[in-house]
């Protein structure tokens, strides 16, 4: 497996610069000039699929799969670890991770959290491509919603189109927009999921199809909220997530979740979020010893509480 780590406050690139100088502006002007690259950036995003594989059966042809993910030093709200992980596909076993200290010094603001936490996480996609090319991934998984969003543009589509790579939304929690609710009629339709791979349509106000409520695992009450980030269909997106479950949350993003914790205790000697399904025990990266590892995520140290978006 390759392995990376380093520090960063923000490199070279216009999406970092973006970050560091939105700490400065008055928000309203932060606000302008983040609602104009969203909307700039949202008429790239590709909804269908684009590669052969996706469009078959058994995924026939795709290799490698990779998750991102964002976590926070406990307590604080700007150091955080960014992290890439690539695992191979089917085995989904963990060929290559990137895990990188920053600072999220951008304000959060609902909607467009992408611009606080995405020029980190393409910094480890473009790193990758650097060092070893051959194990970028085909698709990426992201911790948070796709066009299941505000504008129609979450982090997963952001980070799809800056990259150019195939990208999929997964939320834990259901973001209520265009008139999505998480009420009693929504409860039943999950009561009413019975096995891993059930799902529903989320469809919103507008008619819109805006994502899939998939139960992800046998074991799991929650569902996952599978959303098009881009260079892909949604049905493609749900399969693919499915099948990347060991556990309720796909491997992929499981495995940036538990490295990322992992390295800020390492690398700063404090205590991360807990991992999910355990108290920091000792099993972390040992998945088939604790059977209901992941099924009921807490959310992560510093991250908003609305769904990641």
């Amino acid at each position: 497996m390759t392995a990376a780590g380093s520090d960063a406050t923000g490199r070279g690139a216009w999406g970092c610069a973006m970050a560091r100088e939105a700490v400065a502006w008055p928000p309203e002007e932060t606000l302008s000039l983040w609602k104009r690259e969203q909307a700039r950036l949202k008429a790239l995003v590709v909804d269908r699929d684009t590669e052969a594989w996706q469009r078959d059966a058994a995924f026939s042809g795709l290799q490698r799969v990779g998750g991102v993910d964002v976590s926070f030093v406990k307590g604080d709200s700007v150091s955080a670890c960014a992290s890439l992980v690539v695992l191979s596909y089917p085995e989904l076993e963990v060929v290559y991770e990137d895990c990188c200290m920053v600072s999220l010094t951008a304000p959060y603001m609902s909607g467009f959290l992408a611009f606080r936490e995405v020029p980190f996480l393409e910094d480890a996609v473009q790193r990758l491509r650097e060092k070893e090319p051959r194990l970028v991934p085909q698709v990426l998984l992201v911790d948070g919603n796709g066009v299941l969003h505000h504008r129609g543009f979450g982090v997963a589509c952001h980070l799809g189109v800056l990259t150019d790579l195939p990208c999929i939304g997964v939320a834990k929690k259901l973001l209520q927009v265009d008139g999505l609710e998480n009420n009693a009629q929504h409860k039943e339709k999950i009561r009413l999921l019975r096995a891993g791979g059930d799902s529903f349509p989320l469809i919103g106000g507008s008619g819109t199809v805006l994502g899939m409520a998939l139960k992800s695992h046998d074991h799991s009450s929650k569902p996952l909220y599978i959303s098009v980030g881009h260079k892909i269909s949604l049905e493609a997106a749900v399969r693919l997530t499915r099948g990347c479950c060991k556990f309720r949350i796909p491997e992929p993003v499981r495995q940036a979740d538990i490295r990322s914790r992992d390295y800020i205790r390492r690398t700063l000697g404090v205590p991360g979020p807990p991992a999910p399904g355990q108290e920091r025990s000792q099993k972390v990266q040992r998945p088939k010893m604790c059977p209901q590892e992941g099924l009921e995520e807490p959310e992560g140290e510093g991250r908003p509480p609305e769904g990641h978006s």
